[in-house]
Formats: structure tokens, sequence, C-alpha cells
């Protein structure tokens, strides 16, 4: 070594100065680029102490009264509600899975067509189904539990059976009053509803108009406590929430709560991969529709996404606007006032990311994997088979999308909701 690299080396050492240059080229350095105000007012804005109480259901009267979420909690885990008794709503909202099924499309009686999603936080969302088809959380539950490719089973089937289980009938009873009764089966039938199934559509036809509003009412009245017991899946704080408490309060404990990467990946999450445009909010979505270009499975056609879902749902007799709800007129304002358009064809629903990194298959029809295939379809932006992608290329290295899914990775967390309510309820 020559004298003056010596020296060098000798002042570098004396000065303490080595030392943090080794830190850095070993890229384990904690120091990190200050978060300005502005960039913090989005961090708090993604927070989960953003969350607000899960809002009142004006659309149904039970929403809030622990004997219906009880009474739901049951419906929800019951194999009887099913056709062939093998079905239930935990089929595919599997609790240990964070209500979804690790599948690519659900798997009831028959195969299904779109991706299971999560129900943790949907009581705050204004539409459900990936295509937006359903305005409330309770109508919601009513189409599984007729489609033929999930629980196959019909409203006079599911009318009979809170009929006759003892146990059922009084809880129903507590909540919505006297049962009426349903046992003439020359009126009530034991399988009929406007379902697929010819002989089943058939029957309930030639059914007297005030009988099929009888069924109606019970079904809806089902649905109701259902989407009682799903408003108590609520989610926790993940790592990524520890992270935003840390640089609020400046408490450096919290901060380590992710590294280097994972805080990269954040900064791209709000700027440059431009995730924040729709996954945005305490729960990372914006609850609207969006064509972002993904291919239809092998062998499928392209559905029309949101486009069509508008008419289903202001077509719906179990609507807002519909007799069965418990809302008055005026407040069905997302229904009345819902977007429409050419601008929806092939959209589909933006879901929540929490928990994203453990609910995959993703897209509305399990089409990629992996979080690492999303990423690089986001990065890619490809024209869209049918309407127009809205996305744009992000021009992401691969280090960038690597950074990104290691943020993402940190958005799951405990639930925040009672261990009772995550498993199967003593019959």
């Amino acid at each position: 070594m020559s004298n003056f690299f010596r020296r060098l080396f000798v002042t570098i050492a004396g000065s303490g100065l080595l030392l943090g240059f080794l830190w850095w080229f070993a890229g384990v350095t904690t120091t990190q680029k200050p978060w300005t105000s502005a960039e913090i007012n989005i961090l708090r804005s993604l927070w989960i102490k953003g969350i607000p109480p899960p809002p009142a259901n004006t659309g149904n009267a039970v929403a809030n009264r622990p004997q219906a979420a009880q009474l739901g909690h049951q419906l929800f885990f019951d194999t009887r509600l099913s056709a062939n008794g093998k079905i239930s709503c935990a089929t595919c909202h599997q609790p240990e899975q964070f209500f979804t099924d690790g599948l690519k499309v659900a798997q009831g009686i028959q195969a299904g067509t779109r991706n299971t999603m999560s129900l943790i936080g949907v009581v705050y969302s204004p539409w459900f189904f990936w295509d937006g088809r359903k305005d409330s959380l309770w109508s919601q539950a009513l189409s599984p539990l007729e489609a033929m490719i999930e629980h196959a089973g019909s409203r006079t089937q599911y009318a009979h059976l809170i009929s006759q289980d003892k146990n059922y009938r009084a809880r129903y009873e507590l909540l919505f009053g006297p049962l009426p009764n349903v046992t003439d089966n020359s009126r009530f039938p034991m399988a009929a509803g406007p379902v697929d199934k010819k002989e089943w559509s058939d029957v309930w036809q030639a059914m007297l108009p005030k009988d099929k509003e009888t069924i109606n009412r019970i079904f809806a009245n089902i649905a109701k406590s259902i989407a009682a017991y799903e408003r108590l899946l609520l989610p926790g704080p993940s790592r990524f929430d520890l992270y935003v408490d840390g640089v609020i309060d400046d408490d450096v404990k919290k901060i380590e709560m992710l590294n280097r990467d994972e805080i990269a990946g954040l900064r791209l999450f709000i700027g440059k991969a431009q995730c924040i445009n729709c996954h945005n909010g305490a729960l990372f979505t914006n609850n609207e529709f969006h064509n972002t270009g993904i291919l239809p499975p092998p062998g499928k056609l392209p559905g029309m996404g949101r486009v069509s879902a508008v008419r289903v749902a202001r077509a719906d007799p179990f609507n807002c606007l519909g007799s069965f709800n418990d809302a008055a007129n005026q407040q069905c304002l997302e229904l009345r006032f819902t977007r429409t358009g050419d601008e929806l064809i092939g959209a589909h629903k933006v879901p929540s990311l929490r928990y994203v990194a453990d609910t995959g298959p993703y897209m509305h029809a399990g089409q990629l994997n992996s979080l690492a295939e999303v990423i690089d379809h986001y990065n890619r932006a490809p024209p869209a088979m049918i309407g127009h992608n809205e996305s744009k290329p992000l021009g992401l290295s691969k280090k960038e999308k690597r950074q990104l899914e290691a943020f993402l990775r940190t958005l799951s967390g405990p639930l925040e909701t009672d261990l009772k309510w995550l498993t199967r309820p003593a019959s």
C-alpha cells in the first residue's frame, strides 16, 4: 500500500468514517429519507386507525343486534344450507384462510367462475361481488344460496329448515316475530325458487303471489342474520400500521417494524407504482370498478363486468329500493346514482389489499397465482381484450418490483374479531 493510501486509510479509520462506510456498503444502515408532511398525511389515510366503526346499516334492521350475529354465525357454518348437505358459507370463506379458500375459483356444488373474495372488512363496501351486482351485504348473502354452482338450494328449502329446526325457529322469532306457517307442502313445496333449475322454477311460478312473498321475507331475513355476523369480521393492525404509529409518534422501535426494502416498496406504492390511485383509504380500496386489462382464463370469453351488473342490481327485488330492504328510498343513493357507461366494460371491483399476501390466487377469476405476477401485470399494462385498460406501464425495475411485493406482505395482521366468531359454533 502506498504512503498516500496508508495515510488516507488511517485518517478515515481514526475519524470513525470507516465504520459508517462499511455499514453503508453492506446495505444495513437504518438511515432513511425522512417523510414529508404531505407523505405523512398519505400514510395517515392508509392507517388502520382511520377505519371508522362499521356503518349503521339502515337496510338491515337487525344488523347490530347480537342475537342476529349469533344466528348468522350458525347459518354461516351450516352445511344444511345447500342441496347436498355438504356446502356452507364457510366452505369457500374459510376463517383460517382469512375468509377465502386458496383456490383460483370457488368450489361449491360445482367449480365456479369467480375467485373467492375475502370477507374481512366487507361491511364497509357499498357493492358486492366482483362485478358489483348486489348493493348490500345482506342481499349479497342470498345469491350463493340459490346459485346452482354454489349451494344449489332453493328458498323454500331454507324456509322449511328454519321452520323445522327448533333452535333456528326460536332465534328467528326473537328477531323477526312469529314465523309464518309454511308446513303445508301444497302451498310451500320443499324445493321451489326462481333458480336455474326448471323443475324448481316452474313450481315457484305456480305458487300464489302471497305465498311467494312469505317465502321471500323469510329468505331475506336469513340473509340479514348472516350479514349481521359478517359485519364482525374486521381487520386488525399489521406491521405497516405499527410502522405508521412509529412515524407519527417518532417511535424508533415501531419504525423498525419495516425494513429498508419494505419502506422502499411503500414509497413506490404511494408514488411511482401508482397503486394508491385505486388502493387508497385504510382498507386499501376505493370500492370502485376498473378495467385493468386482465385476460380471461384460458378458453373463456371476457366478461362484460360492471357495465352489465348495474342493470342486474337495479332489477333485483332485494336491492335497496325493494320492499325487503329496511331503508327509506331516499337513503339509496349508491343504487340511484351509480355510474354507468361504456367506460365500465370489463371493469371489476378493486379489492382490499389488507391480507393480500395470504389470499391468493388473484384477480376476478384467479388468473394470477402470485403477487409477483400481479405486479408484473400492472408494470406491463397490456391492452384489454374488451373495453380499455385504465392502467399505464410503470417502468419498474426488478428491484423495485421486489420491494413493492415486500411492502404488500406487511399488510397482514391478526383480525380485530373475537376468536369465538372464527370457529364453527357448537350445535
